[in-house]
């Protein structure tokens, strides 16, 4: 009997137990976690269905511009200028081509690196019309893509959200809005990237504001004085400044700024990272230089002894070049290009229009067929411009300013006016100001083909 009461009561406990833990007592998040969730490939369980009621059209890439933006070429009958430029749904990407967000470097290469090898690209609207998103110069868009090895097209949208390199933005409110969320979700779980609580390790991690430098150059009065950080190309080297330049694929033009390494305390292996061609980063305070009415970053540190500190001056690579964009003198003189800016408080995004050489500021280019019509020679025994000069040409109608520096032949001797007066000349330097107008900086005799 008393055996039969204690089977009876270990019985009942055990019951009462599992009454507990089903009615919701106790903490269940163990029992919980402990179950084996499959993980699911969203991006090719979703199906193009091309017989549906939106708009498809098959594409190929004009250019890669960030994670969640790229601009396709598409038929005339589509967008009248022959390029969509694309902003995918349903999705947020960080930031790539602004002030650079954790992950943002990562999400712009994924895309880019599953497109680059399709072998068919299909975009797709979310309605029956093709529908522009907030700026009204792009257009929000399904990804499907295939690759030679693929049957069917996969949608880059999902695979980049259950892959954690964006959040959702509006992903309910869309065809697909269901899948999407079931992928989020997924990335939640399995901690991915933007949702796994680890810092990104390509991302900056100083005190510095990182951000490209058409971000810098289209917003630079919001910068003044601050600390900021950006990788670049060196173009030029001049005494104590290096013209940098970086290449933006949205707008199609390089972006640069000058950096002033005098009295920085940067000497040895430092000045080498400086050397031109070299892909550096670069860490410094913007400020404006009143005496030559420019912007520069200045402030720049090397401590050799501490070269992982986040605020050194760095080298990525070497052996590239400056860009040297061939230039038209009227575009340069004349040319306007609308941008789309995001403002610096608001993060809203507006388009700009600039002078075209404004933006190209302090990047290299290249002119041909240029004029000499006058020589002005800087004459100040006392000064390191003294024997530099001023040119003034003529292409067509348009009149373009040449300063040089002090130039020398491969002897050592003063190149005078006499060299370029009444010549036509081609040039490569870098875009600079002077005196209320734009012109172009020679710093070597190589850089001067007299016609």
């Amino acid at each position: 009997m008393k055996t039969l009461f204690k089977h009876l009561t270990s019985l009942l406990s055990l019951l009462l137990v599992f009454a507990f833990v089903s009615c919701g007592g106790g903490n269940t998040s163990e029992v919980t976690d402990e179950i084996d969730i499959p993980v699911v490939d969203f991006a090719s369980e979703l199906k193009l269905n091309i017989g549906s009621f939106t708009l498809k059209q098959e594409v190929t890439v004009k250019n890669f511009v960030d994670g969640d933006t790229v601009h396709f070429n598409v038929p005339v009958s589509v967008m009248p200028e022959g390029v969509l430029k694309a902003r995918f749904i349903g999705i947020n990407t960080p930031e790539s081509t602004g002030k650079i967000e954790q992950y943002g470097k990562a999400a712009s290469a994924f895309t880019k690196e599953k497109l680059k090898d399709a072998v068919s690209i299909i975009i797709e609207s979310d309605t029956a019309t093709w529908n522009a998103d907030s700026t009204g110069n792009r257009y929000l868009v399904w990804v499907w893509y295939k690759t030679a090895d693929m049957e069917d097209y996969r949608n880059l949208n999902v695979e980049i959200l259950q892959n954690g390199l964006a959040i959702a933005s509006n992903s309910n409110n869309n065809i697909y809005g269901s899948i999407c969320t079931s992928a989020i979700d997924q990335a939640r779980r399995q901690k991915l990237n933007v949702y796994s609580g680890v810092k990104d390790p390509d991302f900056y991690d100083g005190a510095a504001v990182e951000l490209t430098l058409r971000e810098l150059r289209t917003n630079i009065e919001s910068y003044k004085d601050i600390l900021v950080a950006f990788e670049c190309i060196v173009a030029a080297n001049a005494s104590d400044t290096v013209y940098v330049e970086q290449y933006d694929e949205e707008t199609g033009i390089y972006y640069g700024i000058s950096v002033y390494y005098g009295n920085s305390g940067v000497g040895g292996d430092g000045l080498k990272i400086l050397d031109i061609g070299n892909k550096i980063r670069i860490v410094g305070k913007v400020q404006y230089y009143e005496t030559g009415e420019t912007w520069q970053i200045s402030g720049l540190k090397y401590r050799a002894m501490k070269p992982d500190d986040p605020e050194n001056i760095q080298l990525i690579s070497s052996g590239h070049s400056g860009a040297f964009v061939l230039t038209d003198p009227d575009t340069f003189k004349n040319g306007k290009l609308t941008v789309s800016v995001k403002d610096y408080e608001s993060g809203e995004e507006k388009d700009v229009t600039f002078d075209y050489a404004a933006l190209v500021m302090s990047t290299s280019v290249e002119m041909k067929g240029l004029k000499v019509k006058s020589v002005y020679t800087t004459q100040n025994e006392g000064s390191s411009s003294n024997g530099a000069m001023t040119l003034t040409c003529q292409a067509g109608e348009t009149e373009i300013f040449v300063r040089t520096a002090v130039l020398r032949d491969a002897s050592g001797n003063l190149i005078t006016e006499d060299a370029f007066a009444g010549k036509t000349i081609d040039v490569k330097g870098i875009v600079d100001y002077f005196d209320g107008a734009y012109q172009i900086k020679v710093f070597t005799i190589d850089n001067i083909i007299i016609k």
